[in-house]
This record gives C-alpha cells, structure tokens and sequence, in this order.
C-alpha cells in the first residue's frame, strides 16, 4: 500500500477525461483545467466516459507518479459537475477506489456509549 504524506491534498477532477491521457495530458489538464500545479504534490484522479477506470496523477520529490485502477464490476462514484474539482479526505480516497460510494458513508451499526 503506497502511504501518502501528512497535508497531501487529494482533488477529484470533476467531468469526464479522455483516458488516452498520460503523464503530460494529465499534467496539462491540472493545469489549464484545474488551474494547479501539477508537480506541488497533490493528488489528481480523472475518471473515463464508461466509469470503470480512473487515474491517478502525484508528483513526489523524485518524480512523477501515474496509477491506473480498473474495477471488474461496478462504476466508480463521480461528482455530477462537468467541470472544476472536488476536494477528498484520504478515507474518501480508500472509498472510491474500493468502488464504495464516499460521498455519504453510513456507519452501519449505532454507536453506544459504554
């Protein structure tokens, strides 16, 4: 499992993207898009037309890091907008790629107080 450091921002780039996209399209689409830099050490995951695969752009010290994930059922849970970012707790990140919807979690039992 690959730890993310303490205060790395985590962006959804809202819309749909052309996954053909590598390393420069995803760079330049953070960019002119999202209006960031792409080598800050952020997180930027860009999700396809069909839902099933995202991407996922970081920047380290050392370099620059591209994941891919695909689900073999089930479609990643993505903000309605056409465009702009939405900001995710690290939690909210765990979420989506395990393809669980991040945007309202439900504690599925009640909590008691002991």
């Amino acid at each position: 499992m690959i730890s993310l450091p303490v205060g790395t921002r985590i962006w959804i780039a809202a819309g749909v993207t052309d996954m053909r996209c590598g390393f420069q399209g995803l760079a330049a689409k953070v960019q002119t898009a999202l209006e960031e830099n792409p080598l800050g050490g952020n997180v930027y995951i860009f999700r396809g037309r069909r839902g099933d695969l995202v991407k996922i752009l970081w920047a380290t010290e050392d370099g620059v890091w591209l994941l891919a994930k695909r689900l073999e059922r089930g479609r990643f849970i993505w903000p309605q907008a056409d465009g702009g970012k939405v900001h995710l707790s690290s939690a909210q990140l765990s979420m989506l790629l395990e393809g669980i919807d991040w945007r309202q979690p439900r504690r599925t039992a009640a909590l008691s107080m002991l």
